[in-house]
Formats: C-alpha cells, sequence, structure tokens
C-alpha cells in the first residue's frame, strides 16, 4: 500500500487529481468550505486574534479548500491568515502564491489544522483470524492474489486486542496504529488551536467484520489491486485516533458526524419558503441551490455520514462542536 500510494511511480506521486477518481466534500461544494471558515473564526477568537494564523490542509490534493476557504473568510481574518498545503504531490501551477505547498506537516503550527480524507490514506496492515490467531494478509501487488502470511508485531496485537478484536475465523481486521501515530503527530505540532480529522470511519462498537478496504480509480470502485493505477483507501478508527491525540496532548475532544458538525455550523439544507420564488425569482432559484448543496453534504447516507474528529489545545472546544459531540 505504501509503494502504490507514495512509491517512485504511486498513485499520489505522480500526481494524480484527486477530484478525477473520489468526490469529497470540498468537491461537491463551497458551502463546506463556509463551514470551515466559521470554524476558523472561532479558533481566532480563542487564540485572542493573533497578529498570523494558521490554517494547515494536510492531504490537500489540489488546495481548493485553502482557496475557497480565503475567499470566504471575513476580511480582517483573511489578511492575518498563513495558509499551508500538505501534500506530496507537485504544486499545482494555478495555487496562488500566498498559500504554502510543503510535503511534510510544519513544526509548529497555531491554529487550524484540517485533515479531509487523509487519514484513510496511511497504509496500513490487513489481518485475518485463524485458529491459530491473527496472521497478516499478503497480496501480489501484480495481480492482487491474497495469502495469509505470519503473525503480526507484538505492538499491532495490543492495538488490535484495544480496538479492534476479531471473533470468528475468517473475520478481519485493518490495524490502525499507523493512523494513530499520524493523528498523534499532528497534535504534537499544535501549539495551539484546534486539529480535525474527517474521513470514513467506525468505532469499536461497529466495525466491520471483513474490514473496508477499497480502490477507486476514475469515480468507480475497483478491487483494491496495489499496483499504483488507483487510489486504495480503509476506513478509519477514529476512536483509536482519538485517544492517541489526548496522549499527544490534546485536552479536549469531539467526536462526532459530518451531519451533526456542519448542522451546527449553520449548513441545514432547509429549503426556501415557496413565497420567494414569486417575490424574488432569481434569489429563489440561488437559495434552492444552496439548499441542495447543503444537503449533499449533511446527508447521513453520504457526506453527511462522515466522521468527524476534532481535539484542541490550549483553546476549549468550540461551542458547535463541543454542543454536538457524542464522546
Amino acid at each position: 500500500m505504501q509503494r502504490a500510494l507514495y512509491g517512485e511511480g504511486g498513485f499520489y506521486r505522480r500526481g494524480e487529481r484527486p477530484a478525477a477518481h473520489f468526490r469529497t466534500s470540498v468537491h461537491a461544494s463551497p458551502r463546506f468550505a463556509e463551514a470551515v471558515a466559521r470554524l476558523l473564526a472561532q479558533v481566532d477568537a480563542a487564540l485572542g486574534h493573533p497578529p498570523r494564523l494558521d490554517l494547515v490542509d494536510v492531504g490537500a490534493g489540489c488546495g481548493e479548500l485553502l482557496v475557497r476557504v480565503l475567499q470566504a473568510a471575513r476580511p480582517d481574518l483573511a489578511e492575518r491568515l498563513a495558509p499551508v498545503a500538505v501534500e506530496l504531490a507537485p504544486r499545482p501551477a494555478e495555487l496562488p502564491e500566498r498559500i504554502g505547498w510543503r510535503a511534510a506537516l510544519p513544526d509548529a503550527v497555531t491554529g487550524l489544522i484540517i485533515a479531509n480524507e487523509w487519514l484513510d490514506n496511511i497504509p496500513l496492515d490487513v489481518v485475518e483470524l485463524t485458529p491459530e490467531g491473527p496472521r497478516l494478509v499478503l497480496v501480489d501487488p501484480a495481480t492482487g492474489a491474497e495469502r495469509l502470511g505470519p503473525p503480526p508485531a507484538e505492538e499491532d496485537l495490543a492495538w488490535l486486542e484495544r480496538w479492534w478484536p476479531l471473533t470468528n475465523p475468517g473475520d478481519r481486521a485493518e490495524i490502525g496504529r499507523p493512523r494513530c501515530t499520524a493523528w498523534s503527530d499532528v497534535l504534537t505540532r499544535l501549539r495551539a488551536g484546534l486539529a480535525v480529522a474527517i474521513d470514513y470511519s467506525h468505532t469499536r462498537r461497529d466495525r466491520p467484520a471483513h474490514g473496508t478496504l477499497t480502490g477507486y480509480r476514475d469515480g468507480r470502485v475497483v478491487p483494491p489491486v496495489p499496483d499504483g493505477s488507483c487510489d486504495i483507501t480503509a476506513h478509519v478508527a477514529l476512536d483509536a485516533c482519538a485517544a492517541a491525540g489526548v496522549r499527544a496532548g490534546a485536552a479536549a475532544t469531539a467526536l462526532t458526524t459530518q451531519r451533526r458538525a456542519l448542522r451546527a455550523l449553520g449548513l441545514t439544507g432547509a429549503r426556501p419558503p415557496i413565497r420567494l420564488a414569486h417575490q424574488d425569482p432569481r434569489g429563489y432559484v440561488l437559495a434552492l441551490r444552496r439548499a441542495g448543496e447543503e444537503a449533499e453534504l449533511i446527508d447521513p447516507a453520504g457526506l453527511g455520514g462522515f466522521g468527524w474528529l476534532a481535539q484542541a489545545r490550549r483553546i476549549p472546544l468550540p461551542e458547535p462542536l463541543a454542543e454536538c459531540a457524542t464522546a
């Protein structure tokens, strides 16, 4: 998975544009960036309106989220904003110069870190339970053919026992320890502010019995063959990442859904009143379009079903996230 996504000639190393292969909240509507801008304003206020406010987008794709947040942010906040995209792919030529571009996280961040559909691309191992215990699933990178290998490392067995215990032979799990380590690194670099991970996710009470490993190419689900020709992703154990964030210094945590988070940030999907169609037909059409875009972002069967993990350091959780938190 590491070589297929990030190695020489890997899917993300060769400059693939994510929007060509799968639809994210950023691509679905600028309303998502507007909600992030509202959240950013609350982080700014909690930090006392510092002269420089960091906004870091981890796994930034082509940088669309940063561009849209700059457009949506209040002018006084936008002037102080230091936007940085963290991405392994080459910098897009059309990206505004004021947006930084780097391959690794900054050493220190004061502000807001957003990781939208990043953790699901952190490579991991798959295990299958056998009568002799868990065994690693090995895969031929050319054909996708699988066979069982040795037991996982002791630290991975400990992670499985704590976060994804297997019950029946044939059950599979995806060892999320690398994602926990990656998220812990994010929190370690956050000096003050908020870090938010948004992803397909599950918690211990609803782990899928056979895992979630999936491939995407050209907008279609394909077998997750690790040959570099497709995106390979697996849902994230966000509850385990939350615990890692606490160990790394997070003082407050919210674990909820995108539907609840975006509704708390002002996206309701409510249709405009029909009388507006007679009073202001153009305004009605625009409001109806906005309602449709918001509805897609908060649809519990689609993007609204994503998990949101928000963790704060040296500030309280912004009130909307604190109110909608489920854990």
